[in-house]
């Protein structure tokens, strides 16, 4: 019984070193085998001043970029690069609204036309009549009474700034939610705080041509040098970047460019390419699915090849040199015999008996 026994732990341990073995050579990681590890991180890094959300409002144009990103992997790292410039430009689009607007509010003040629902205050529950009357209700209470929050806030300190702020902090995003769609942004159109609505971090650079390059190219090669994301995704036409997409592959991240160029040194350069249509139309998330496939195929077929390292074969198989060269004596030894042995050619085959007739003839 005890033979047994210990006959079992002998295979059991003898099956377990052959599993590890197998990994070893193989490239398996032995610290983390289950699906959810080979989750990698993403980080997405925008040129706004390259490529500004124009089609789209900010907010869903930064949210459907993230969810294609996410597609990649987890979404760890993601920031906006501009000056402020981009922040206060007003693209045409928004323009037009502004305009058509302004023409509706004189028409419903003229009574030339009417809306068809009342318009609605989502700060007080109050309706209105025309659009006009709720800007001005708007500012004139909600504004007003957001304004004396802040200046509480703002000269209070300690445990009574923090119990304010825990006060306030309903009301002051009931009413941001409020003036994002009643409000007109004094300078731009409200950039910043959509994207950062968003979950972007947006970093404002100095006014000096190529700031927000050099700031972007200077991230991503932080998050290369710390390993912080295994794929990189670019916002950007920008041909400057070409340099850090290249660093990026000798490091064997992945790397993703979206951009309208389609045949632009970005996108040769990166494993794959989107345009801002495909982004927003859903189409990058589902050809994400394949894009992704051809990458694990790919680690896979890496961690498979294999090659002859003879101080590895040693450690792991336990072969000395003395052995071979036990082996090389016995070969040589071998060799000896069968040259002595035999004094034909390799290409006489002849039977034994002709061998010695020819022999004896040759003795005659």
């Amino acid at each position: 019984m005890i033979a047994f026994i210990r006959f079992r732990n002998l295979s059991f341990h003898f099956r377990k070193e052959t599993e590890l073995i197998r990994r070893f050579h193989s490239g398996t990681n032995l610290k983390s085998t289950s699906p959810d590890s080979s989750c990698s991180a993403v980080a997405i890094f925008w040129d706004l001043d390259n490529k500004p959300p124009k089609s789209l409002p900010p907010y869903e144009a930064a949210v459907k970029l993230k969810a294609a990103a996410a597609s990649f992997g987890a979404v760890r790292y993601m920031v906006a690069y501009a000056n402020r410039h981009a922040f206060s430009y007003v693209p045409q689009v928004v323009r037009e609204k502004r305009r058509e607007r302004k023409m509706l509010n004189q028409l419903e003040r003229k009574g030339v036309i009417k809306s068809i629902e009342p318009y609605l205050c989502r700060v007080c529950g109050r309706n209105f009549y025309t659009n006009e009357k709720l800007v001005n209700h708007f500012k004139q209470i909600h504004e007003s009474e957001h304004k004396k929050r802040l200046n509480q806030i703002e000269s209070a300190k300690g445990s009574r700034r923090v119990k304010l702020l825990a006060k306030y902090s309903m009301k002051i995003q009931k009413y941001k939610n409020a003036a994002r769609d009643v409000l007109t942004p004094k300078e731009g159109y409200g950039l910043a705080d959509e994207l950062k609505r968003a979950g972007f971090f947006v970093k404002t650079v100095s006014d000096k041509p190529e700031a927000a390059d050099v700031e972007l190219r200077n991230d991503m090669v932080e998050v290369m040098d710390r390993r912080r994301a295994e794929c990189l995704v670019l916002v950007s036409d920008d041909s400057d970047f070409v340099n850090v997409l290249k660093e990026a592959k000798l490091r064997c991240l992945r790397t993703v460019v979206v951009g309208d160029l389609n045949d632009g040194p970005l996108k040769r350069n990166a494993d794959t390419g989107f345009s801002w249509k495909e982004i927003l139309m859903g189409k990058a998330k589902k050809e994400a699915v394949s894009v992704v496939g051809k990458w694990k195929d790919r680690d896979v077929l890496k961690r498979l090849e294999w090659t002859y390292n003879p101080q590895l074969e040693k450690e792991v198989f336990g072969l000395d040199d003395d052995m071979g060269e036990d082996e090389d004596v016995e070969q040589g030894s071998v060799d000896e015999n069968m040259t002595n042995g035999d004094s034909g050619a390799w290409w006489d085959l002849r039977s034994d008996a002709e061998t010695e007739a020819v022999s004896s003839r040759s003795c005659k």
